[in-house]
């Protein structure tokens, strides 16, 4: 179910409008050649989280933004649309059933040439269809 949502993911966000003008990528690992802004999945970890019914997993996933500025501020409305479309993907998909989705923690790091990473990390719980 990890891979599964990972790919749902991805695609989810690629396919938003707004993200998809304002970003250059939106990718399941950094990409080697792609200009800033874009997204990627940083990491992300699954455990059980079965019943006696079906089985299910608690997948984390870290979402990590690269862009250029050097204010603290930068990329805040990109960061708010990205939230605002990972908390609307559709529960029902093709192998499973979002359960929950929760926002975990976030972390913004100013890195060398105005360059600067926002790491986004997730809870979602999932049952298998």
């Amino acid at each position: 179910m990890e891979i599964a949502l990972r790919a749902a993911l991805v695609d989810w966000l690629a396919t938003d409008p707004l993200l998809g003008a304002e970003l250059n990528a939106v990718v399941e690992e950094a990409p080697s050649r792609t200009s800033l802004p874009w997204l990627a999945i940083a990491s992300s970890a699954s455990a059980d989280w079965s019943c006696k019914t079906a089985p299910g997993r608690e997948v984390r996933v870290a979402l990590e933004l690269h862009c250029r500025g050097d204010a603290p501020d930068t990329a805040a409305m990109l960061v708010a649309a990205i939230e605002g479309r990972v908390e609307a993907l559709p529960r029902d998909q093709a192998a499973f059933r979002i359960v929950g989705i929760q926002f975990l923690r976030a972390r913004a790091e100013q890195r060398g040439e105005s360059r600067r990473a926002i790491l986004l990390e997730y809870r979602f719980r999932l049952m298998a269809e």
